[in-house]
């Protein structure tokens, strides 16, 4: 092998044959500088070798969805970071078998496989999650987060256990870990490349655009004339193109490690509803775990919530170029996408449009059905208070790291 020869997905998967997937992967996202066949190889030998250290108390095996060493670069929500903590804290008693790319589950049913004990982790959207889950739409009320910060906020408080996670565990046998972070907003196509940049949710009015598998965002979408169509992700790619849609709801990492970028034109800030792409666990093989593994586990999903509160706002800025005039370098500067950042009076107009705050009797359904799941709480509210405990315009960087589950 040359020093020089550029790692290619062949070479990839001699190495993965001879080392592992994992720890192929693994070595991947350890590497700094520019990926050499050799030197992936020997640091995936090196990584093998240091995972075989120690015979596991339990090896969990992992459905990342989609993502791969590739596009974790991109959106740096963390999962093989994550998977190699988990190995490093435990000093080996837990090993991960880490299969994204969709080789074992997808978007929409990693969850489910989870549920039946066919992965014991998964990575997907909670969105494309609620499908199966449905408590997850207690995330998706419009408007209900400001900011990515008031996300995280949320994601660290103590009363994300009684909000979110002790009904995850008890309606869906799911362990929610931890999170990346961003709101949605709407990528627009080739048809709107010759456009003024949209400085306006009234330019938007009577577009036609495809969503995702996300229940609560349909509402809101509907309520701001964005008439929403459920459409394959295997055509959406080429609806963007050729103008058969207008435009895609998701959010600026997803645009940019999906590849979607080479089709769109503007990427416009919406910030309506919640993108996150969590990390979770079947809650009975995390039971079944020596209560020092489960420590373990909890401690790390805790450092991999900080991991993306750093790093996928960097990624943002530096890899994606979410923001006004994406510099050459980035996903969006290179591709032409321009990022349409609306003022505050807009968002507020939005806001008025769709949220539970201005229009309940939309949500009330779905209020009430969420309520009842809980055990009683009014968990919209709840949240929403939460969620605006800190400025409205506070940094990502400056929230408060804390253990949830230990109120």
């Amino acid at each position: 092998m040359s020093k020089k020869t550029p790692l290619d997905r062949r070479g990839f998967l001699r190495i993965a044959s001879r080392y592992g997937y994992t720890s192929a992967l693994l070595a991947v996202a350890g590497t700094v500088g520019p990926l050499t066949l050799e030197g992936v190889g020997t640091a995936a030998a090196a990584t093998e070798a240091d995972r075989d250290k120690t015979t596991p108390v339990k090896t969990l095996k992992f459905g990342a969805s989609g993502f791969n060493e590739q596009n974790l670069k991109i959106q740096e929500s963390g999962q093989l970071w994550f998977a190699r903590q988990l190995e490093k804290n435990s000093d080996g008693a837990l090993k991960i078998d880490f299969i994204g790319s969709n080789a074992i589950c997808n978007q929409l049913d990693c969850v489910k496989k989870t549920q039946q004990g066919i992965v014991d982790l998964f990575t997907a959207s909670t969105q494309n999650s609620a499908g199966s889950a449905p408590y997850y739409n207690v995330l998706d009320f419009a408007y209900m987060f400001p900011s990515r910060a008031a996300q995280h906020h949320f994601f660290y408080h103590p009363k994300s256990e009684e909000l979110l996670r002790e009904p995850m565990r008890r309606l869906h046998n799911i362990q929610f870990l931890y999170t990346h972070c961003e709101l949605r907003g709407l990528m627009l196509g080739k048809k709107f490349s010759d456009a003024p940049t949209i400085t306006s949710i009234d330019e938007l009015a009577g577009t036609k655009n495809r969503v995702t598998g996300t229940q609560l965002g349909r509402i809101a979408m509907q309520l701001m004339g964005l008439n929403p169509v459920p459409i394959a992700w295997e055509e959406t790619l080429d609806g963007l193109k050729q103008g058969l849609i207008d435009g895609a709801e998701t959010w600026m990492g997803a645009a940019a490690y999906a590849n979607m970028s080479p089709v769109l034109s503007q990427a416009v800030d919406l910030k309506f509803f919640c993108g996150t792409e969590h990390t979770a666990m079947n809650n009975d093989t995390f039971e079944s775990l020596p209560a020092h593994l489960q420590d373990i586990v909890m401690e790390t999903s805790f450092e991999a919530q900080q991991y993306t509160q750093r790093e996928q706002e960097r990624a943002l800025i530096e890899v994606v170029g979410a923001v006004e005039n994406p510099p050459a370098g980035t996903v969006f500067g290179d591709n032409g996408v321009r990022v349409a950042t609306l003022s505050d009076e807009e968002i507020k107009k939005a806001e008025q449009m769709c949220s539970p705050e201005f229009q309940p009797a939309e949500w009330e359904q779905w209020r009430s059905r969420l309520n009842k799941m809980s055990g009683g709480l009014d968990v919209y509210k709840e949240i929403y208070d939460i969620a605006r405990e800190i400025p409205a315009d506070a940094d990502v960087a400056s929230v408060e790291a804390r253990r949830w589950w230990q109120g």
